[in-house]
């Protein structure tokens, strides 16, 4: 008996054309799929039309498009029982490449039809969700800087690009961070909290790897004293990111928990999957398997904690 899904396909997402985007998944999928096949539109999202599913009670929900169709329909999709597939065709592939999903429509087809599925973790951010990270301080900044024309003419170049502009006017901050067992105080120019975070999220790589199905987050800090060592410190986390190796620099520190209370002085900007959402102070907790996927494998990295070397280092252990 053949396998039945929502498909929920964005008909603007990438760089190719839709018309053969979608005859190629359903090629691939409908010999072992029956598609109920969902356009998106202006009018109507990926969250809308994965809730629409939910409430219909389907089988399976499969989601093509960028990383914002993808969260979307994640996020919706959340909480249930219902497995969720990934086609990826967008600029970054951030959520694909998270999971170790193949960002070509054939390979993200095959790990579908494979049918194997995993329990992810999702984390919410001042009660926003959360499937990917939150980036407080440098990142946000950077993620401001890179409007929606640059990042379709550029693509990820479009970060990179508004990186190098942020960093001639880099600001340290004060920073607390309390997870449930101490509270934490250093300096820094940038934090990230990464439920999920493929290599490209150069900011997240402090642990040397980052797993999406432990029921804890990762946090990386990032506290160069100067320009060029925050050039410095982001080409080492490229590098532990490329090695699979956690980073040794002093003005990089990461830690997991459960959950974390970070404020700052002055307040920050705070950027949720690349969208950028209002200042510090944030809260992070972790929904450990709320989300199920279809993925090709498991993550095997174990990362481990390093705090020491951070400027004006404090560390309360709680009671």
């Amino acid at each position: 008996m053949n396998r039945s899904a929502c498909l929920i396909f964005n008909p603007v997402a990438g760089q190719g054309n839709p018309e053969v985007d979608l005859a190629e998944i359903r090629a691939i999928l409908e010999p072992a799929i029956n598609l109920d096949i969902h356009l998106t539109t202006a009018e109507i999202g990926a969250d809308k039309l994965a809730q629409a599913a939910v409430e219909r009670g389907v089988d399976e929900i499969i989601a093509s498009g960028g990383d914002g169709t993808l969260s979307a329909a994640a996020v919706a999709v959340a909480g249930t029982d219902i497995p969720l597939g990934i086609i990826s065709r967008g600029t970054a592939n951030a959520f694909a490449t998270a999971l170790g999903i193949p960002d070509t429509i054939d390979g993200a087809c095959r790990t579908i039809l494979q049918g194997f599925s995993r329990n992810v973790d999702v984390a919410y951010c001042n009660e926003l969700p959360m499937i990917l990270l939150a980036g407080i301080g440098f990142e946000a900044e950077t993620v401001e800087k890179a409007d929606r024309e640059a990042k379709n003419r550029f693509g990820i170049m479009a970060y990179i690009l508004a990186g190098f502009q942020e960093l001639r006017e880099l600001e340290n901050f004060d920073v607390e961070i309390e997870t449930p067992d101490k509270i934490i105080k250093t300096t820094a120019a940038a934090v990230t909290v990464a439920n999920a975070a493929p290599p490209t999220s150069v900011l997240a790589q402090g642990p040397a790897g980052i797993i999406y199905d432990d029921g804890l987050l990762d946090l990386t800090i990032v506290a160069p004293n100067s320009k060029a060592g925050a050039i410095a410190a982001t080409y080492h986390l490229f590098q532990t990111a490329s090695s699979g190796n956690a980073a040794e620099r002093d003005d990089i520190g990461y830690l997991r928990a459960k959950q974390f209370k970070i404020t700052t002085d002055p307040p920050q900007k705070v950027v949720i999957d690349g969208e950028l959402v209002g200042t510090t102070p944030v809260e992070v907790k972790c929904v450990p398997g709320a989300l199920k996927v279809f993925v090709p494998s498991v993550p095997e990295e174990e990362p481990v904690e390093k705090l020491e070397g951070l400027p004006n280092l404090i560390i309360e252990v709680k009671e």
